[in-house]
């Protein structure tokens, strides 16, 4: 292990837990990218593209304090990714996510998009977090109303978006 995954936390749930990303995880993200999954979240990618996608999202807890968790099973089978990310396009920090295909429809997403709240507004002391989302995500959309978020039309896109390209979901802490 490196010192940097060490010093990313690692959050159990019930089903999952969420950890440093690994090697390992990035032949089945690259997979993801380069399918029609990847419509709604990093469009489709090649396996270069894909790999900066997966190295830019676990740097950032270097550079930020916050970045990307693998989510695994209690096997440590890699079933997606959630992430509490700020890339220079972004106004906001933004809570994303995407699963594998045999994940989806499980809860795995939303299990996940809960613990990662936690954190953010517990360990982190963030105030709200955003999720920007393709308008036609229906299921992402459903993902972030769940757990609690609500559509925020006045807030701003990433850089060079248009309401075309996202909406945006408000996720605020419990104060």
């Amino acid at each position: 292990m490196t010192a940097l995954a060490a010093d990313i936390p690692v959050i159990e749930t019930e089903r999952l837990v969420l950890r440093a990303p690994k090697m390992a995880d990035f032949p089945a993200f690259a997979d993801h990218c380069a399918s029609d999954r990847a419509t709604f979240s990093t469009g489709r990618l090649t396996r270069a593209q894909a790999w900066r996608e997966f190295a830019s999202a676990a740097g950032a807890w270097a550079l930020q304090g916050h970045g990307a968790w693998s989510i695994a099973d209690k096997d440590d089978t890699y079933l997606g990714e959630i992430a509490i990310l700020h890339p220079a396009e972004f106004p906001e920090v933004e809570l994303g996510w995407t699963v594998m295909a045999p994940a989806e429809g499980k809860g795995i997403a939303f299990e996940a998009a809960q613990a990662a709240l936690r954190w953010a507004f517990g360990v982190r002391g963030l105030a709200t977090l955003v999720s920007y989302i393709t308008p036609g995500n229906k299921r992402s959309i459903a993902l972030a109303e769940r757990v609690g978020a609500v559509w925020d039309a006045e807030a701003a896109l990433p850089e060079g978006e248009t309401a075309n390209d996202s909406v945006v979901y408000r996720h605020r802490g419990r104060a």
